[in-house]
This record gives C-alpha cells, structure tokens and sequence, in this order.
C-alpha cells in the first residue's frame, strides 16, 4: 500500500494496476484488492475491492468508520443493496455485512477514516462457549 508521507499529488490507474489480495485470517480467504493510500498518520486507507459473486462478508464490526463507493455491479448489506453511483457510510462499531449478490461481481471503492481492522460475531461466539 501506498503511505501518504508525501505533500505531492498522488495519482493511481486502477486499469493498470495488478489486483492484489486482502487476505482475511478468520475466513481463510482472500479478498482482490488494488490499494491506493494507507496514511501511517491517520490510518485512513483507500482500496478500490473486489467482491466475489455470491461473497458475503458475514456478520462482523470495526473500530473505524468505513465508506463504500459502488462502481459495478450491486453491493448486498444487512440493511439493502445498492447499485452503481451509490455511497454507503458504516458507522463505527456497526455490526454489519455486506458482499455482492450470489450472480455477480460487485467493484467498489472502500475508504477507513483510521486504522482498520475487523471483529466478526462468530468469534465472539466462539470465546463464549470456550468460556
């Protein structure tokens, strides 16, 4: 990813660029991903995702805020989907999920306002009946 330590203009072709991977260590999968900023200072990161047709992103939180900018295809949430041209903000803390519908791809812009990371039910869920 690229850091955000420069005080030049920063420009990205997202055609050119290789997909890359977001690997999730809970789900043992990854996710393609072309990224573009990841600010050490701030935290906030910007990818241009992919979600695979019939991928969803189960039940889960973060301790960031995180917007998803639909360009292709239809992003599927707990709370709707969303098509092309649509922005999506995600309140920190949230339980959530979101993923492409089960017939396509969906391609989005995704940006952190800081650090991100992920917390999924399934593993509250799990520390529970270990306890």
């Amino acid at each position: 990813m690229t850091e955000a330590t420069t005080k030049e203009i920063q420009s990205f072709d997202s055609n050119a660029m290789p997909w890359g991977e977001l690997y999730v260590e809970q789900l043992k999968t990854g996710i393609p991903v072309k990224e573009f900023i990841a600010d050490p200072d701030t935290g906030t990161t910007v990818l241009k995702i992919r979600y695979a047709a019939g991928f969803t992103n189960p039940r889960h939180r973060h301790n960031c805020s995180h917007g998803i900018y639909v360009l292709d295809g239809i992003l599927n949430t707990h709370a709707g989907s969303f098509g092309p041209g649509s922005f999506v903000w995600f309140p920190e803390g949230m339980w959530m999920e979101h993923g492409a519908t089960k017939d396509n791809d969906v391609i989005c812009l995704f940006i952190t306002n800081k650090t991100f990371d992920i917390h999924y039910a399934f593993e509250d869920e799990e520390k529970n009946r270990a306890s």
